[in-house]
């Protein structure tokens, strides 16, 4: 236990500090952003970034990964928000966290077993290219000193780790680049021009709202959906921070994690959030790997509002822009151009679906949603091809069986039989063949049926165990 304490937290302070702080910076304008987004103020996705951060730095399942005010999240609550008010949103984020902490009890994250390879690739490219999109209204058009330091930023930050690693050159770019901002009274968006930054820190309330079963029942569905797509999110974050790092992660601690965090974030007057993609990786490159990294992010944040607040709104937008071009490029997966022209077209096909509904919905569970119900079209009909091979011997007609008897499949199988065959002995040899369901057990009595219609001897062999018993308990026919 004591062991696993100091490797999770203090077997690379250093880096992990850095890190955290480097992320507080980022975090800034993109939860000011998402805040707008969700339609509530600033300061509500400020304190949802402090305290997600901060909680999911002690009961996450996933050391090393940020948790804070997402996009996704803040799209699904407008609705909500400009109906109701943000009081049911803080209803709805406690909601949402008490369903993310029993999906977690239920063990989850052994969902993510089905979500196919190629969907992560493709979830990961759209996250990168939403990324990216995100980052356009904040430079283009705007001025050319502005094009500038989106140049010089990523020049810093690919450049300099060359020659100087010991503090992360993105926190070196927004120093140098604000600086010279500031003194050299440079005309650029600061992180202040995004909204009101308030020297407050977060209060526990609760949700001013009428305990009743209309109320449950106006929240629960953005609750539900809530808890879905940051649960979803969180867990394919998690596992790409798993394979950055080369390490393992408890993904239904992190569902519990994600739950509690949410839980006490709506009691503090923030909405619902989950793991972030682009400041995790912001973080794993900046040398985060242990839970204090997550902890200096969401603790420094508010260092940053209360203390430094008047210095963090003149932090140019175009450095932090230039930050998270970083991270798009550092997020895109460059080999899917290859993987589109090697892979089999039913996973490419998957993972440029993905990719685009994500990116023309701006909704990741959609598209991911949408992936795996696409690879599950595709991989039933690849095993859905059943092969009947008859054959006659000994005044006797074979059929063998080869392959998977299932809805899918059962159409082949009753079209491959002679129902014109008279008073002959029919032998079915399943041995190569495995009945899946009841659409199966009904195509063989079926056939079965069919065949003995003619006065034929119909006689079905090689079923196995799980087949036999399939149809012993659901055939309607003699078999």
């Amino acid at each position: 236990m004591i062991e696993r304490i100091k490797q999770e937290w203090f077997s690379n302070i250093r880096g992990d500090i850095l890190a955290g702080i480097v992320v507080a910076l980022a975090l800034i304008p993109e939860a000011i952003a998402f805040s707008i987004i969700a339609g509530v103020d600033p300061m509500v996705g400020l304190y949802a970034s402090f305290c997600i951060a901060v909680i999911i730095a002690f009961v996450g399942g996933r050391p090393g990964m940020i948790s804070a005010a997402t996009g996704a999240m803040a799209l699904l609550m407008l609705p909500l928000v400009k109906e109701h008010g943000l009081e049911y949103l803080l209803a709805a984020t406690i909601l949402t966290g008490i369903i993310q902490f029993i999906f977690g009890v239920c063990k989850i994250a052994k969902v993510m077993k089905f979500i196919p390879r190629a969907v992560m690739i493709g979830f990961v490219n759209a996250l990168a290219i939403l990324i990216f999109m995100a980052q356009v209204p904040h430079f283009l058009g705007i001025s050319n000193m502005t094009y500038l330091f989106v140049a010089v930023t990523l020049v810093i930050v690919y450049v300099l780790p060359r020659f100087f690693k010991a503090i992360p050159a993105p926190l070196i770019a927004i120093i140098i680049l604000t600086t010279i901002a500031m003194f050299g009274h440079i005309d650029l968006r600061t992180v202040g021009d995004l909204g009101e930054i308030s020297k407050t820190l977060p209060v526990f309330l609760i949700p001013n709202i009428p305990l009743s079963l209309e109320t449950l029942l106006i929240i629960l569905p953005y609750s539900f959906a809530l808890a879905i797509v940051g649960l979803l999110e969180s867990l394919l974050t998690a596992s790409i921070v798993d394979d950055m790092t080369d390490t393992e992660s408890d993904k239904n601690k992190e569902s519990r994690g994600q739950g509690i965090a949410n839980i006490i974030n709506g009691f503090f007057g923030g909405m619902a959030g989950c793991a972030m993609i682009g400041q995790s990786v912001i973080n794993v490159k900046s040398g985060g790997r242990g839970r204090l990294s997550t902890f200096v992010a969401g603790s420094f944040l508010m260092f940053l509002i209360i203390v430094l607040g008047d210095l963090v709104v003149q932090i140019p937008m175009p450095v932090l822009v230039g930050i998270m071009i970083m991270v798009s490029i550092g997020t895109f997966d460059w080999s899917s151009f290859s993987y589109v022209v090697k892979a089999p077209k039913t996973d490419a096909a998957v993972m440029l679906v993905t990719v685009i509904i994500v990116v023309a919905t701006n909704d990741l569970s959609k598209g991911v949603i949408a992936g795996v119900i696409l690879s599950a079209i595709f991989f039933v009909a690849k095993i859905s091809k059943i092969e009947v091979i008859k054959k006659k011997k000994d005044h006797s007609l074979f059929y063998n069986i080869k392959g998977q008897l299932f809805f899918a499949s059962v159409e082949n199988f009753v079209d491959s039989f002679d129902f014109t065959v008279k008073e002959t002995n029919i032998i079915i040899d399943f041995t190569e063949s495995h009945v899946w369901d009841d659409s199966a057990v009904g195509a063989i009595d079926k056939v079965v049926l069919k065949l003995k219609e003619n006065k034929n001897d119909v006689t079905i062999k090689g079923l196995n165990s799980f087949s036999k018993k399939m149809v012993d308990k659901l055939a309607i026919s003699d078999v």
